[in-house]
């Protein structure tokens, strides 16, 4: 069973719909089922039997979604930076249509209705991975699995993070793919079956036993204060109690880096409004990245400033800061601030992005755009694990925060890190003025959610200016706010140290599935290759048989 061969101009007529679809199953428009027929959709459009016309397709499929999701690009840049990056993202995905000829042709696939829909998935799900790899690190935004943050299949992520989403809702478009030519065909059985099979494999990860809490929420105190429960009754070594402070940046448009002080007077401010109700009663104060974009290491008032108000809270504070090394770059860091001792804690990212925090090629990608010189100093990075230890109010010994700052939550290698390095929650410290009021900062949060199930632990995503959110184990959101405004909260995050099997198994579902993938390929190739073999064969025979009757 596969689909018909389209005409060029009904996959022409497909591709654009097609990848408009996919855009909004995610944040904002937030319609995760559209994931699946839009798979569907890009499944019946690749369908003609040409990889240069499949190259074409797959690429004007990408460009439909990209452009759109990564509208984001386009507020905090201009025209061209988001234009380009939405175009090498898209052209992923036009490989992976000229891959598709090629590993459909393999004689095992002939006509195999659910292996070619698994082929399909396997290879999507390959060319997702290497995107998020190469080039300068990847750029993992618009993985099928973000998508799925809130639906039946995300909980797949627990046993195989982004990999086994991403497979399970490829696999079921195409199956949905399949249903649809069956059925055209009047061929109700078939097309039962693929529908039956490709539902199960969305709702099957329902049966997984991810850590579900019946606590988790808003809690009054006893005093009238709402406090966020991220799943206590889910907790494994007691329970850490967090400050968040999202200090807004005056209005919209002001931009990441725009009047550090009022920045930072900001999250002083919210800090101080925490002591009110919570002095002493917090373990730690949380800051989004860029919280203070002055180095209090080297800014004698600023450091005064985190004294007072770490003081005021009875905690130490997590400050998102840049440090400029004497050796020149800088580094984004996140410092765990303890007043009258300095910084006891720090990470420094790993990952900066390329074109937004370092300009790869800055003297040639300037001729395209004079944006690349908004990046003053190219960002380092820093090579310590992603955690920091925050000591216990009550002194019971200290407790390990992973801290993924901003687009660091999209590799799931980093988050992976954090958790094998004994991380017990995560925290996500992001600044997200650039993007004004676009989906950038709630894409982000899906993300965040979807490593919360992966490693099976509580999280918050702390913002600048929003959206930031608190997240159970299991990525349940209890708590969010709204974007461009001032907001703080009290959460009680579980304390965890079980490693989910996503997180066991590492690297090996993304190497596993890359590498099925290039035997598929293999396959395909030499499965042509044999055929135009066979008919040359074929031909030459009946060349002779016709040369001897005459």
């Amino acid at each position: 069973m596969r689909v018909p061969e389209p005409s060029r101009l009904l996959s022409l007529f497909l591709a654009v719909p097609g990848g408009l679809v996919l855009w909004s199953a995610f944040p904002d428009a937030g319609a995760w089922p559209a994931a699946f027929v839009a798979v569907a959709v890009l499944y019946w459009a690749l369908g003609r039997d040409s990889a240069w016309w499949n190259l074409l397709i797959g690429t004007l499929f990408g460009l439909a979604f990209f452009l759109p999701h990564l509208w984001w690009a386009h507020e905090s840049t201009e025209t061209v930076p988001w234009i380009a990056l939405s175009t090498l993202q898209a052209l992923f995905l036009g490989v992976f249509g000229a891959l598709w000829t090629w590993v459909r042709r393999a004689p095992f696939l002939r006509r195999r209705g659910w292996r070619l829909a698994a082929a399909f998935a396997v290879l999507f799900v390959a060319v997702e991975q290497w995107r998020a790899e190469i080039p300068f690190g990847g750029f993992p935004w618009g993985r099928l699995a973000w998508a799925m943050a809130g639906a039946p299949t995300g909980r797949a992520a627990w046993l195989g993070g982004t990999v086994a989403v991403g497979l399970l809702v490829a696999f079921a478009g195409a199956l949905l793919a399949l249903a649809v030519a069956a059925a055209l065909r009047a061929r109700v059985g078939r097309a039962a079956g693929a529908l039956v099979l490709g539902a199960a494999v969305a709702v099957v990860p329902l049966v997984l036993p991810l850590p579900t809490s019946a606590s988790a929420g808003p809690v009054e105190t006893p005093d009238g204060d709402v406090v966020y429960d991220a799943g206590s009754d889910l907790a494994e070594h007691g329970q850490l109690w967090a400050g968040a402070v999202q200090g807004n940046v005056g209005e919209p448009g002001l931009g990441a880096f725009a009047n550090r002080a009022e920045v930072l007077n900001n999250h002083l401010e919210g800090t101080y409004v925490l002591a009110e109700d919570f002095a002493g009663e917090l373990d730690v104060v949380l800051w989004p990245e860029n919280g203070s974009d002055l180095d209090p290491q080297e800014a004698a008032d600023v450091a005064g400033g985190l004294d007072a108000a770490s003081t005021a809270v009875g905690a130490p504070i997590l400050v998102g800061a840049q440090e400029f090394p004497e050796t020149g770059g800088r580094y984004n860091v996140s410092l765990l601030w303890q007043a009258g001792q300095g910084v006891i804690g720090r990470y420094a990212k790993q990952h900066p992005a390329p074109f937004g925090e370092y300009i790869p090629m800055r003297s040639v990608l300037r001729v395209f755009s004079d944006q690349v010189d908004r990046v003053t100093t190219d960002m380092i990075a820093g090579v310590n694990p992603p955690v920091v230890e925050v000591p216990s109010r009550l002194g019971q010994g200290s407790y390990r925060l992973g801290t993924v700052i901003c687009f660091e939550v999209a590799y799931d290698e980093i988050v992976r890190d954090a958790v094998t390095e004994g991380a017990q929650v995560l925290v996500v410290p992001t600044n997200n003025a650039s993007f004004g009021f676009t989906a950038e900062s709630t894409q982000q949060l899906a993300m965040s959610r979807v490593q919360a199930i992966t490693t099976g632990r509580a999280a918050v995503q702390i913002s600048t200016v929003g959206v930031s959110g608190v997240i159970t184990p299991d990525g349940t959101v209890v708590r969010d706010t709204e974007l461009f405004t001032a907001d703080e909260f009290v959460v009680n995050l579980p304390l965890r140290s079980s490693v989910t099997p996503a997180v066991a198994a590492g690297y090996w579902p993304g190497w596993v599935v890359g590498g099925l993938a290039v035997l598929l390929v293999v396959a395909g190739v030499v499965g042509r290759v044999g055929e135009r073999r066979t008919a040359r064969g074929r031909d030459e025979a009946g060349t002779e048989a016709a040369s001897s009757g005459r």
